[in-house]
């Protein structure tokens, strides 16, 4: 992660925007010199800059060793042309280049260059600066004078008001330079005013985009005339909640980087989402032209919980793109990601990683890790009256963050607090004594921060030798004490790393995300959980437009901001667990030197289940390069099934054209035709031992077929509709119909006999609202998943044929469904052309991905999808990484039905074309 948090101490650049008030505003500067004891034999000249901010005036020497002087502009008492007597009248026809100013109080900051606490002198003094062009020296005083009476009025609000009047008028005057175009063919799009936002400060200009460039323009200058970003370089944007108003926009040029290019507040909504639209529209341009796969707007949660779910994304990984969706920035200190604890061991010698004990309860919030605390807090909000509170301090607060991170940003704390540090024994000075606070703390529940996982150990280290005070003890802070268990801070992170990745905290991190993310952070489910913060910290907690007086309203804003933000909540229902496999990574988590005994397989030798798991895997990874091999128009109509038999030899079609064909690989031939009425029959199935078949009707029935003795076996009449799709297992027999109803039936036996007719026993009914256009079994024939005509995917348990999930998530029919081979998730394809992954467990939809036609029919893996499209391509889609791998040629109508035998390594699909075509993967 590259850390934006820089650190001026030292470098050659001493003035930033951390030397303003939170909330103040940069406006200009002149070259000038400071000229100390005026009029006296000792007069000597200091040469610097000169900065005339919205609440203060900064001289900035150029010599390192004199200290930064900051003048704030409540604290003037006279400002005005020096030799005027401190009149402040219009000076027409003066000459002096001199400015002179009278005030009670004055900051000096960084003198030799080094971060420390500001120094203080109190009392009237006059400070006298010389500008180098003396022609600027009258509205350089005329501006400070507006900003003195602005400064001076009693209502903060009016301050505020004042202040934005100044800076709106200075931006309405100025435009974007077009010189500062990287072409003279770029072709501009859209110009508006806006602030670029970094920690603590904004800083206000123009934003410019062409067809190819984003640029800001600051209005100061600072820290460059323009920043500029390629439109091709953007891998996402997202927009941001900045200030509880829907005004930001952050823009990254990187996949997994939480810290991004440039974060943009605007002043009207509609200026934001019409940059937006303007970037989006770009980059789903160029995604179509396959420039860049990867470009993406704002995704959403979902998107990327299968990812993380198959374990494609780490834990760090998913929990920065949660936090990135949740509206945390590392440039909004009030919003700054948040991380959990996960150890709760920082006092034994070695840290083991096998041990539950040694992880954090991830279910509770930190505030409710301790049960004696707890019952306080809990006593207390039982008698607070409404709105009722279990926390008087947030788990993420701009102060929170900076108290992990003082040693890298000492100058964000001074900027914080005022030009101070925290008290030497309330900084960070151990890991334990921290984690001891939140446990015990009766005001302490924070959180970590992102870089307790990272790589960069510079917070935990003084590197910059600051001196951050001296403890009660007399020991002065320095680093950071780590716990017994970690040798050095390098070791420190990399086994906090491990403990974020380790097994016990994948399969818990969801009750941690329903916590800050999820279904507990807001209701019943947050106060069953202990998890109710103040109401203003919650997204939608105070509506500041309704706010009418602006001193109440500013107040507000500085307290919500000051006091942290709960992220903006992405689930409203439980998160799914993550998939731990036990021994899919075996070799990755055991020792080398482990017994052989312990190994699940002897060496030099292969289980058959890892064979044919590892020619499964094979043929996905390959099944982009999917060639076809042969086809037959054996039909009259549209084919609706196929059903193969075990060796492969005998192909068996159902057809809308109401024929069950039975056709012969081997001869090339077709062998039998079997009509049973005159409606469409619907789909096929072979029972095992290829003895019988049995085909779905339109006419609302289902007929079983003797391949032995070539004739009808049998009727089940079991719906008032066409049946529309079957499925069999374990000698029951599923039956979909347009009747709104799935059906159970007993006594399908596999191996049926011609000489009796069967007796069907239905042992369930599994009733819809409208008719139910499709339906599949998991593995384990333990549930079922139906799909309706008016797009809704319904999974059951079978065990008590009950409802466990109602999902409505397709615009239209819901054309198929399947279980992924793990029964962990459900896909559906429907009219809408979506692509939707479900979490069997939770319900949850956490994966979607469209096309622009319907996808008729489907195979997968769990992680990719072979589709059969309305136009009668072959869709290869990656779901793990969201997108489309390939596009296959194949039938010249929609494809309608598609088969894989169980080694995955031959392919059979049917159209509406009439033909079946063979499919081969080429290796």
């Amino acid at each position: 992660m590259r850390f934006r948090f820089v650190c001026s101490g030292f470098s050659k650049f001493r003035f930033s925007l951390l030397l303003l008030n939170l909330e103040e505003y940069y406006f200009e500067q002149h070259t000038a010199n400071h000229i100390q004891n005026k009029g006296d034999q000792n007069e000597r000249k200091i040469r610097g800059s000169l900065k005339i901010c919205s609440k203060s005036v900064i001289f900035e020497p150029d010599a390192i060793s004199q200290p930064i002087i900051k003048i704030p502009l409540r604290d003037c008492i006279k400002i005005g042309k020096h030799g005027e007597n401190g009149s402040n009248r219009h000076f027409s026809k003066a000459k002096s280049g001199e400015i002179s100013l009278i005030f009670s109080q004055v900051y000096f900051i960084k003198e030799h260059n080094i971060v420390a606490p500001y120094k203080i002198e109190r009392g009237k003094m006059e400070y006298v600066f010389e500008l180098d062009v003396s022609g600027k020296v009258e509205d350089v005083v005329e501006t400070l004078l507006q900003l003195h009476r602005a400064s001076r009025l009693d209502k903060l609000g009016d301050q505020t008001a004042m202040i934005t009047a100044i800076l709106q008028s200075r931006l309405a005057r100025t435009s974007f330079d077009k010189n500062r175009f990287q072409s003279v063919s770029e072709k501009l799009h859209m110009e508006c005013k806006a602030e670029m936002v970094t920690p603590l400060v904004t800083n206000p200009g123009h934003v410019c985009i062409t067809d190819t460039n984003l640029y800001f323009q600051p209005l100061n200058g600072y820290p460059k005339p323009v920043v500029q970003i390629t439109l091709q370089d953007v891998r996402r944007i997202y927009k941001r909640r900045h200030g509880l108003m829907p005004l930001g926009l952050e823009v990254f040029c990187t996949e997994d980087d939480l810290c991004s290019d440039i974060y943009l507040k605007f002043y009207e909504p509609q200026d934001r989402d019409d940059l937006y639209f303007y970037i989006a529209t770009y980059l789903d341009y160029n995604k179509k032209l396959n420039f860049h796969e990867h470009h993406a707007a704002e995704r959403t949660a979902e998107s990327y919980t299968l990812q993380w779910q198959r374990g494609h994304l780490s834990n760090y990984q998913y929990l920065l793109h949660l936090n990135n969706l949740a509206d945390r920035s590392c440039n909004d200190l009030s919003q700054y990601p948040v991380f959990p604890w996960v150890i709760g061991d920082y006092c034994s010698a070695a840290l083991d990683l096998s041990n539950p004990g040694t992880f954090r309860d991830l279910s509770r919030p930190v505030g409710s890790l301790n049960k004696e605390r707890l019952e306080r807090l809990l006593t207390r909000y039982q008698e607070m009256p409404e709105p009722k509170f279990m926390y008087g301090s947030h788990y993420s607060s701009p102060g929170y963050v900076l108290f992990y991170l003082v040693r890298i940003a000492p100058e964000y704390m001074l900027c914080l607090q005022n030009g101070r540090f925290d008290n030497a024994d309330r900084m960070f000075n151990s890991i334990a004594e921290t984690w001891k606070n939140c446990l015990d703390g009766a005001t302490d529940f924070k959180e970590l921060i992102p870089e307790f996982y990272g790589d960069d150990v510079s917070f935990l280290v003084n590197s910059l030798k600051l001196d951050l005070g001296k403890r009660q003890g007399g020991q002065m802070v320095d680093d950071v004490e780590l716990p017994p268990w970690a040798r050095s801070p390098e070791d420190f992170l990399q086994k906090s790393k491990d403990a974020l990745e380790s097994n016990y905290v994948s399969e818990h991190l969801h009750e941690w995300i329903d916590l800050i993310f999820g279904y507990k952070q807001k209701g019943s489910d947050a106060v069953g959980a202990h998890n109710v913060f103040h109401p203003l910290t919650y997204e939608g907690g105070v509506d500041l437009n309704s706010i009418e007086d602006p001193d109440e309203k500013v107040a507000m804003l500085t307290q919500i901001l000051e006091f942290g933000q709960t992220p903006k909540q992405l689930f409203v229902t439980p998160h799914p667990r993550r998939i731990t496999p036990k021994f899919k990574n075996f070799s990755h988590t055991c020792s080398h030197n482990a017994p052989m005994a312990d190994s699940p397989v002897s060496p030099g030798e292969e289980s058959f289940e890892d064979l044919t798991e590892e020619s499964k895997s094979l043929a996905w990874n390959n099944i982009t390069k999917l060639q076809l091999h042969e086809q037959y128009k054996i039909h009259k109509e549209a084919v609706t099934g196929i059903a193969v038999s075990c060796n492969g030899s005998s192909v068996f079609t159902t057809s809308q054209d109401s024929t069950l064909k039975m056709f012969s690989k081997e001869s090339k031939m077709l062998q039998r035709s079997i009509s049973f009425s005159n409606m469409a029959l619907s789909s096929c199935l072979l029972l095992p031992g290829d003895a019988t078949v049995i085909s779905s009707s339109w006419d609302n029935n289902v007929y079983f077929y003797s391949i032995a003795f070539a004739r009808r076996q049998d009727t089940l009449m079991g719906h008032d509709d066409a049946v529309s799709k079957i499925c069999w297992h374990d000698n029951r027999l599923y039956s979909a119909s347009w009747d709104s109803t799935v059906k159970v039936w007993s006594g399908v036996a596999a191996e049926m006999t011609c000489t009796r007719r069967q007796r069907f026993d239905m042992l369930a009914e599994l009733e819809h609202d409208v008719s139910v256009d499709t339906i599949s079994l998991n593995a384990a024939s333990t549930l079922l998943v139906s799909g309706t005509k008016e797009g809704t995917v319904n999974i059951w348990d079978l065990a008590t044929a009950t409802v466990l999930h109602q999902i409505p998530c397709h615009s239209g029919t819901v054309c198929d469904t399947a279980f992924s081979p793990d029964s962990r998730h459900v896909l559906s394809t429907g009219e809408d052309g979506c692509l939707n992954v479900i979490d069997v467990q939770t319900g949850m939809l956490i994966s979607s991905m469209t096309s622009d036609e319907p996808q008729r029919c489907f195979i997968w893996d769990g992680n990719s999808v072979l589709s059969g499209s309305q136009s009668g391509e072959l869709l290869v889609w990656d779901l793990l990484g969201g997108k489309i791998s390939e596009r296959i040629q194949g039938h010249t109508g929609a494809v309608t039905c598609i088969w894989m035998n169980e080694q995955c390594s031959s392919i059979i699909t049917g159209g509406e074309d009439r033909q079946i075509m063979f499919w081969k993967l080429q290796y």
